[in-house]
C-alpha cells in the first residue's frame, strides 16, 4: 500500500506542479505540487525497503522412533527465507 500511496502523491504532486495554472491568494500551488513530488518518493523509497525487509522463517518437526534402539528421535529445523536484510 506505502508503494502506491507514494505514486499517487508523485502524480498528483506532478499535476498540481506542471498541469495547472491558477493562483490561490497566499498558496504556491507549483510549491506544493513539489513537496509533494518529494514526499511520494520517499514513501515510495521506504515502502520498498520494507518490502525487502520481510523475511521467512519456516520451522520443521520430525518425530520418529529410531529402529535399532527404539527411542524417540525428534528433529527440529528452522529455515530462514533468505532475504536480504537492510
Amino acid at each position: 500500500m506505502s508503494i502506491g500511496g507514494g505514486i499517487a502523491l508523485i502524480v498528483i504532486g506532478a499535476i498540481l506542479a506542471f498541469a495547472l495554472e491558477f493562483q490561490v491568494a497566499g498558496i504556491d500551488i507549483r510549491l506544493i505540487g513539489y513537496i509533494l513530488i518529494a514526499a511520494g518518493v520517499v514513501v515510495t523509497l521506504l515502502g520498498i525497503v520494507f518490502l525487502t525487509r520481510r523475511r521467512q522463517v519456516t520451522s520443521t518437526s520430525r518425530t520418529a522412533v529410531d529402529p535399532t534402539s527404539g527411542e524417540q528421535v525428534t528433529r527440529r529445523s528452522t529455515q530462514d527465507g533468505g532475504g536480504p536484510i537492510v
